[in-house]
């Protein structure tokens, strides 16, 4: 009679450890509140999945993505009204202050219509069509149509990885049309057989995939794609940041996790970047 009872109590116990280890292994379902995220457009349209992915696994959590720029980013965080930036490429010097959170890796590509004959252009032709040096397709076996040359915007850091890739100051550069999102400048060429813009290649070759008309050209004799970036072949390539200021709260460290655990490695490379080999 003493052996059952024994048993029974030891049961018991182990009945009731169970609810308390469940527990502790559902507090993360614990977090709650509201993430404000801004920045590069490059970077959104991933942070965006991200967010929706995040907020599935923590019903008591919203977060809000904005686009503006890698330079809006650094600024918001800098004056803490978000809670995370987003930076497509290395921070400078001057931004030591905040610290990256490296999400992928990106590149740059030249874009066309895909109706344009054009199939490479050289680094010394691409400088000359944005100094205004060639103006007609014609020139590079072309067309005989009028170039239209599209920029970003300033606070782009796409712009920054450009000009300084090619050699350029913003301030020569002679546009036609200055843009700010990637989207917007792909949507332009895919509808104007005779521009020319420069894009993250994620965003190109996920457009590409998708039947938009465009195409990137390549660089160097490199096509612009994702596997020559990940194979370190691409020569215009950056990073895609996360970036944040100081001690950050639980909620931002938790997402900030999630962002670069292996889980999202799919979702990272279905937008056409590359994942990192450390996930």
């Amino acid at each position: 009679m003493f052996f059952y009872f024994r048993f029974l109590f030891i049961v018991v116990l182990i009945g009731c450890e169970n609810p308390t280890q469940q527990s502790s292994e559902n507090t993360s379902d614990t977090l709650s509140g509201k993430l404000i995220i801004t920045g590069s457009s490059t970077v959104a349209p991933l942070a965006s999945e991200l967010a929706k992915k995040f907020e599935d696994l923590h019903k008591q959590v919203k977060v809000d993505v904005q686009t503006g720029g890698s330079s809006r980013g650094i600024a918001d965080v800098r004056r803490q009204v978000s809670d995370i930036g987003m930076v497509s490429r290395k921070l400078k010097a001057a931004e030591n202050d905040l610290t990256p959170h490296l999400l992928a890796i990106d590149g740059v590509s030249i874009i066309v219509n895909a109706k344009n004959p054009v199939l490479e252009l050289t680094a010394q032709q691409i400088r000359d069509i944005y100094l205004k040096k060639i103006v007609n397709w014609q020139s590079i076996n072309g067309v005989d149509k009028e170039i239209t040359v599209i920029n970003k915007a300033e606070g782009r850091s796409t712009l920054e990885v450009f000009t300084k890739h090619f050699q350029l100051k913003n301030r020569d550069i002679k546009p036609d049309v200055i843009i700010g999102d990637n989207e917007q400048g792909i949507k332009l060429v895919a509808n104007n057989p005779n521009a020319i813009a420069y894009v993250s290649i994620g965003a190109a070759e996920y457009s590409v995939q998708h039947g938009v008309n465009v195409k990137a050209l390549p660089l160097n004799g490199v096509p612009a794609n994702t596997q020559n970036l990940a194979e370190k072949r691409f020569p215009l390539s950056r990073e895609l940041n996360f970036v944040t200021l100081g001690e950050v709260s639980p909620l931002s460290e938790a997402f900030l996790h999630f962002s670069r655990s292996s889980q999202i490695k799919p979702i990272v490379e279905e937008y056409g970047f590359v994942a990192l080999l450390s996930r």
